[in-house]
């Protein structure tokens, strides 16, 4: 029964939403048509009155623009209540203004005759006071800034997409969230297009405001002079009373509206609101108060100036500012202890040596300064620390084993701003990122360079600089590739953790990865260890693979091969010493040739591949089958013509792979992975029979 109740009130609650927007409708439609007593009309004013002052504190506690994503249609009903408000007041004032001040309701008379004192020429000047304002100031400057704000956000969305695959593609993001923030950009640009058309009909609203005044003064002077008999001054005295309470009792509002519709245009988004903004960032400074205070001070002693308020204000400044001083130097007296703390702790712990004081190496590991500290925090939310599991979950996806857990510690002797990533305990990379600042990279099409400290992707190496916030979007407009802090420390690490994915993969974590197959194939797995291969060559095959970055997730086809060969070559090694680990990582490779071409050549289509110069394979053939090196003058000749390859390849749109026999590539990919990482070795045997190869490159010859 409670449930049954509970769902007939969400249908219910659901069914008055779904009404809210026709109700609306026709009561606008109503006021425009149907006459309406004094009664309903206070009613009406009150509701536009309070609808104005929610859609400002609405607009006031929003963080950032889409939180209010349907202002500019709540604009546009608010706008034509609020002129159907004025049809339907007009036609009361004018049928029945000559009966007294009351005749179109007490708000019109309140609003009349209180806020103006009963005089009409000061009504006046009051109405058109807030005519100018609304029009000429907050509308017009809104108006301006949702034109821009507009303009801005349709030219950034090309780098907000960019930067989301960016981020897709690193693993710091799964396809939900992408998915998520495609939708958020889409609706970003939208509301900016929408504000910058509902800013139309705030002017045009105040304009209309201007003309119905005096609309309804020149008609209320014909009603009541020829139809009522009154004399010109009384018909005046009453009608413009009226009209002056009408226009203000609908003005008011609409100033109210206008403004909040220039709070949500004009704010920058953040994860405070307008009040927090303003707040935080007036008063932060103590040293402002209190120049501010002395100001004051000295403007209070001059003579004939108001002291008393002068003086009142500055000493509230004064104090306001003594307590905001108080309390930065507390927060940073507590910063100074932490180290102090930390130094103690480890007097104490060093009293007394034991096997807890040897500290084993972590696998992997990330060391930051302080600086950064708020980054992998949990206390503070840390957004590095989401990252890195993300990162983690998508680097097991992809390369198909999970990795170690990244081991994260700050280090005191570190920069402020650096942070450094250590494999097995030695360091791998360094870089260094300013957490309130954004990395603009250049792509290398830039259409403007921005001010900042400029430095490289320590990812990639490519050119950047580091940026304010403010310069967010413009940076992407001009081309550059806007990320933030925690995106490149986790950017570098899982471009490290790709690169020495093959150091990652140790004993338990190939055993862990046989328990996980043994679970969906047990026999195959009790048919490789220990009756086929040892643990031990599992491993430097499962290596040899991660080392060109090759995917170790088609674990079976793997393991059916090894299952299928390793015995027949173990029997022709005399020496008795088991299967030659690379003739089986070759035989490895050959049954994952789909897989590695697609990795390299996504599609159908042809191959447009490196290719050896007939001479200079046979040349290598022999050099690396008789001494297994390369003399130095042929090895730098190979070196420098396979760079001036990868430089064409790159240039024409073309993946950096060269296809070599299959007696060289495991040669030529050692000696060319240290110089050319982005270069991939393939054999002949491991391109598929259905992919056309073709030789748009030749090392050691001419073009093809």
């Amino acid at each position: 029964m409670n449930s049954f109740l509970a769902l007939l009130k969400n249908d219910g609650a659901q069914h008055a939403r779904l009404l809210a927007g026709p109700v609306l409708i026709l009561m606008v439609l109503g006021m425009m048509i149907l006459p309406l007593p004094p009664v309903i009309l206070d009613l009406l004013f009150t509701f536009n009155i309070s609808l104005s002052v929610i859609i400002l504190l609405v607009a006031m506690f929003t963080k950032k623009p889409l939180d209010f994503a349907a202002f500019p249609a709540v604009l546009l009903f608010a706008t034509l209540l609020r002129l159907a408000l004025n049809v339907a007041s007009t036609r009361v004032v004018l049928l029945h203004g000559h009966k007294g001040p009351d005749a179109a309701g007490q708000v019109i008379e309140a609003f009349g005759h209180f806020l103006v004192g009963g005089n009409f020429a000061v009504g006046i000047i009051v109405f058109v006071i807030l005519v100018i304002i609304n029009f000429v100031v907050i509308t017009k400057g809104a108006g301006r800034i949702a034109e821009v704000g507009a303009r801005f956000t349709l030219d950034a969305m090309p780098g907000k997409q960019m930067a989301i695959d960016a981020d897709l593609n690193a693993g710091l993001i799964g396809e939900d969230d992408a998915r998520k923030r495609r939708v958020e950009v889409a609706q970003e640009a939208e509301f900016y297009g929408s504000m910058d058309g509902a800013s139309k009909f705030v002017r045009g609203d105040a304009v209309a405001g201007l003309l119905i005044m005096v609309i309804n003064v020149i008609g209320g002077l014909i009603v009541g002079v020829a139809q009522h008999g009154l004399s010109f001054s009384d018909a005046g005295r009453v009608y413009t009373l009226l009209t002056i309470g009408d226009g203000l009792v609908a003005q008011i509002p609409a100033l109210v509206i206008s403004t909040a519709a220039g709070v949500v245009v004009s704010r920058v988004a953040t994860e405070q609101d307008v009040g927090q903004q303003m707040v935080s960032q007036l008063f932060a400074n103590p040293a402002v108060m209190f120049i501010t205070a002395g100001i004051l001070t000295l403007m209070g002693l001059i003579p004939n100036m108001p002291h008393f308020a002068f003086l009142l204000l500055a000493a509230i400044l004064a104090g306001a500012g003594w307590v905001v001083y108080k309390r930065q130097q507390e927060e940073k007296a507590a910063l100074a202890d932490e180290p102090m703390k930390n130094q103690a702790a480890v007097e104490a712990a060093a009293a007394e040596a034991s096997w807890s004081d040897v500290a084993l190496v972590d696998p992997l590991g990330l060391e930051v300064g302080y600086r950064l500290i708020s980054l992998v925090d949990h206390a503070q939310n840390g957004e590095l620390l989401h990252r890195i599991r993300s990162l983690r979950k998508k680097f097991a996806q992809d390369m198909g084993f999970l990795p170690p857990v990244v081991h994260i510690r700050d280090n005191l002797e570190l920069k402020p701003t650096e942070y450094r990533i250590l494999l097995s305990g030695v360091e791998v990379g360094r870089g260094a990122a300013t957490p309130d600042q954004w990395l603009a990279i250049d792509p290398g099409e830039v259409a403007m360079k921005l001010p900042g400290k400029v430095t490289t992707d320590p990812a990639f190496g490519l050119p950047a600089v580091w940026i304010d916030v403010s310069l967010r979007e413009q940076a992407q407009i001009a081309g550059y590739t806007v990320v933030d802090a925690g995106t490149v420390i986790a950017t570098h690490l899982n471009h490290l953790m790709h690169r020495y994915g093959a150091n990652l993969l140790g004993r338990q974590e190939v055993q862990q990865l046989l328990d996980h197959i043994g679970k969906e194939s047990p026999k195959l797995v009790e048919d490789l260890v220990p009756k086929v291969v040892s643990l031990s060559l599992l491993q430097k095959l499962l290596r040899g693979l991660l080392d060109e970055e090759v995917p170790i997730r088609d674990a079976r086809t793997i393991i059916e091969t090894l299952v299928e060969h390793a015995p027949r070559l173990a029997a022709l090694n005399p020496n008795g010493t088991g299967p030659d680990p690379a003739e089986l990582l070759s035989l490895v490779r050959v049954a994952l040739g789909r897989a590695i071409v697609q990795q390299w050549f996504p599609g159908e289509g042809d191959l447009r591949v490196i290719g050896l110069d007939p001479r200079l394979e046979r040349v290598l053939a022999q050099a690396l089958t008789s001494s297994g090196v390369l003399e130095p003058g042929l090895a730098e000749t190979v070196l420098q013509d396979a760079q001036r390859a990868v430089q064409t390849q790159e240039e024409n749109g073309d993946a950096p792979v060269l296809v070599v026999p299959p007696v060289l590539r495991a040669s030529l990919s050692r000696f060319l992975r240290h110089h050319l990482p982005q270069l991939g070795v393939l054999s002949n045997y491991e391109i598929p029979d259905e992919r056309m190869l073709r030789v748009t490159t030749v090392i050691g010859g001419t073009q093809a």
